[in-house]
């Protein structure tokens, strides 16, 4: 089974949590074991999986990544100036799969499923969900 959505972004970089949008998904699939692999199409977006207790995470996942790739300073940068969020979107992963445990997304209390926008805003990230299970 495969649904998808899209999601907008405001900010050039910043994590946006779109686990109630999967979970709806995964409970309308109606299977009881299985794995859910969410997937962000485009080359400078990423999927993660985090803490949404406060935004503090989401906030100190940006800075680190600003601080570890730097804007402005990539060979990439001279054709289109997002250099960073291609090596940004490479390094975190387009998509994280979970398991389906009887009925519902496998997920800790405090993990959440993240699209990780790098190069935006944009006016629709597409999300593919992709569930296979029994």
């Amino acid at each position: 089974m495969q649904k998808r959505f899209t999601v907008k972004t405001r900010n050039r970089e910043e994590l946006i949590d779109i686990t109630d949008e999967v979970r709806k998904i995964v409970i309308d699939a109606k299977m009881k074991s299985g794995i859910v692999n969410v997937y962000a199409r485009g080359a400078t977006a990423a999927i993660m999986i985090q803490e949404n207790w406060d935004e503090s995470v989401q906030n100190d996942v940006v800075s680190f990544l600003q601080n570890l790739i730097p804007r402005g300073v990539w060979k990439h940068d001279q054709q289109d100036g997002n250099g960073d969020a291609h090596l940004k979107s490479g390094l975190i992963s387009p998509s994280e799969t979970v398991p389906i445990i009887d009925g519902e997304i496998g997920l800790s209390t405090w993990q959440n499923i993240f699209l990780c926008e790098f190069d935006g805003p944009r006016p629709g990230r597409e999300i593919v969900v992709t569930i296979i299970g029994a």
